[in-house]
């Protein structure tokens, strides 16, 4: 007779697992849900006090920005040559930069609707500052001038991301043509490219630390007393959001990609809670290709639209103008017509294009549109003090349509695996 031994799953020489095992076994986004509570109530807590804590969320966004170049650089690069088809190739562009301005005016077009009905600037009164310096904004014509990078090496160095994608398409193409001679660059490309997705895995484990950093600083920084008596513009933008987020973004999913909105936005919730605290597109970006491939989307189309979108796709910032245009106007008492919210619509949608990805690019955007329309300029300096604030909304609508348009483009060209996508099956991470 052979006696039953009793064996718990507890861990080595039966002890119960510690807190630390059990934290590291819970998912990402529970440690960042977490994180984020945490900060914001030991920066409560601590008040100013909490700037001590922000260099650990500035190492984590140091990481990120550490990956964005060579991260883009080598996946577009490995994007292109895996498509082996140009034609291919030009057609999904011409399919992403047709949905990304889509959506784009259909962000500003929502952002002044809102804005119009809810009246955040009305019974405000805002006393005039002085007008925040001279922004440099860029303008169409020299945006498409600048697009071909003088020195490739010098645009890596800059993190002038256009010119890397530029320069990278031009590189991956002139790969695949070169035919044989061309597969042992193309190997090498590849096998960094996997090297920097690994990369990409391990700084995101680190992921609820920075959290907890950036958010204790934020609520340390910003109290009530500075939030309430903007407080209504915030909750306009937010609202805006999630109904641009969550509604316009479902219809698209739903109606044009035949596929299910929840299973897409508990996937992408991990790239939306690093948008939200980092406020940077290019810097989830990682994170973003790391969501696409676990939603089926293959490499080669992941790794030309997500990075193109993380430069010109900036439907939650173009969104944002129209509520803080229209906030700024109102404060101010000044009427626009027919003619300027169509300037603004516009100027807002062409401008996006050379609008940078990362924390505060909205307000030099914003400060052009103001000017095009001629609403007082001093009225940036005013959002500038929540600026934070709705960074953080305007950045996780931003990135959430990156992914939802790479996800409809590659389903439009056969892409998308199903299977994966709805769960079905794991990723193959083989490929």
């Amino acid at each position: 007779m052979t006696k039953s031994i009793s064996r718990t799953p507890s861990g080595p020489n039966n002890k119960p697992p510690s807190l630390w095992h059990r934290w590291n076994n819970q998912p990402i986004w529970l440690q960042i849900i977490v994180a984020m509570v945490l900060g914001l109530s030991v920066g409560g807590w601590l008040g100013e006090s909490a700037q001590a804590l922000k260099p650990i969320g500035t190492l984590f966004v140091n990481a990120i920005k550490m990956l964005i170049v060579p991260l883009v650089f080598c996946s577009l690069v490995v994007g292109v040559t895996a498509m082996e088809d140009t034609a291919k190739m030009g057609r999904i562009g011409i399919k992403t930069l047709a949905l990304y301005l889509a959506t784009t005016t259909i962000a500003i077009t929502l952002g002044l609707l809102f804005g119009y009905v809810v009246q955040p600037g009305s019974g405000i009164s805002l006393v005039a500052q002085q007008p925040v310096g001279n922004q440099e904004t860029p303008s169409l014509i020299n945006t498409i001038v600048a697009l071909i990078p003088q020195n490739p090496v010098e645009s890596m160095a800059r993190g002038d991301i256009l010119q890397i994608i530029i320069f990278a398409l031009a590189l991956g193409i002139s790969l695949s043509l070169t035919g044989e001679k061309g597969k042992p660059a193309i190997a090498v490309f590849t096998s960094l490219a996997e090297a920097m997705y690994k990369l990409t895995e391990l700084v995101m484990k680190c992921a609820p630390y920075g959290v907890f950093g950036l958010m204790a600083w934020l609520a340390g920084t910003y109290g009530v007393d500075v939030l309430l008596p903007l407080l209504k513009v915030i909750v306009a933008v937010y609202i805006a959001t999630l109904l641009h987020l969550y509604g316009f973004y479902g219809f698209c999913l739903k109606a044009l990609g035949k596929v299910s909105p929840l299973r897409f936005f508990k996937v992408v919730f991990d790239a939306q809670m690093i948008a939200f605290t980092t406020s940077s597109s290019a810097g989830t970006l990682p994170m973003s290709l790391h969501c696409s491939r676990r939603l089926g989307a293959s490499a080669s189309t992941s790794c030309f639209i997500l990075p193109l979108g993380a430069t010109i796709n900036m439907d939650g910032t173009a969104l944002y103008q129209g509520v803080t245009a229209l906030f700024i106007a109102q404060a101010y008492g000044i009427d626009l017509s027919t003619a300027d919210y169509l300037t603004i619509i516009a100027t807002a949608t062409l401008a996006s294009i050379g609008t940078a990805g990362i924390p505060g690019g909205g307000l030099i955007m914003l400060t052009l549109v103001l000017t095009t329309v001629g609403l007082p300029v001093e009225g940036v300096a005013l959002i500038a003090g929540i600026d934070r604030i709705l960074d953080m909304a305007r950045t996780t609508v931003n990135i959430t349509g990156d992914i939802m348009v790479n996800i409809l483009v590659s389903k439009s060209e056969d892409e998308l695996d199903i299977e994966v996508f709805d769960g079905v099956k794991k990723q193959d991470t083989t490929t």
